[in-house]
């Protein structure tokens, strides 16, 4: 994805969302409980999620959010077309969640794909109980389920959602 300035967004609560790599060193108990949570119900034919170093990469912005110094989510967003994107590795810490924090950043998400001029932001998710909480933060947000998109195909233990930006 071509660079678009992002300053970090500073919340009243202290939390910082920004642009970072994820390959920081202190990122690395969101990757552990990101993999452990894909890996709990999921087979592992199902599991879609991409290896940390594979983030880093041009057409990969990764966001990581901050309650104070501390990481405690993080999400991506990788263009799939040139007018599409698709969220990666969003995880906010189980003992961080119920707060709001995964609302915003889902919108820094969704902000910061609208500002890199995409028209179409798209995920998949598990079906797995685990995830419904995460189904329902989607939907909230105007993501709707769709057919698989690139790089998918049917998959009974996937969910696929979309909206439009705009």
């Amino acid at each position: 994805m071509p660079p678009v300035p992002v300053s970090a967004m500073t919340r009243r609560d202290g939390v910082t969302i920004a642009v970072e790599s994820p390959l920081g060193a202190d990122l690395d108990l969101l990757f552990e409980r990101h993999v452990a949570a894909m890996h709990a119900d999921t087979p592992p034919e199902s599991i879609h999620m991409m290896p940390r170093a594979a983030l880093d990469d041009a057409a990969i912005t990764f966001l990581v959010l901050r309650d104070g110094d501390v990481p405690v989510g993080m999400g991506a967003i990788k263009r799939i077309a040139p007018d599409h994107g698709e969220i990666k590795s969003m995880h906010v810490l189980v003992e961080k969640r119920g707060g709001g924090l995964s609302r915003q950043l889902l919108a820094a998400l969704i902000d910061h794909a609208s500002a890199a001029g995409l028209a179409r932001l798209s995920l998949e998710t598990g079906v797995q109980p685990t995830f419904v909480a995460a189904r329902g933060l989607y939907a909230a947000a105007g993501f709707r389920e769709c057919p698989p998109f690139e790089g998918y195909g049917p998959d009974p233990n996937s969910v696929f959602m979309s909206m439009p930006l705009g």
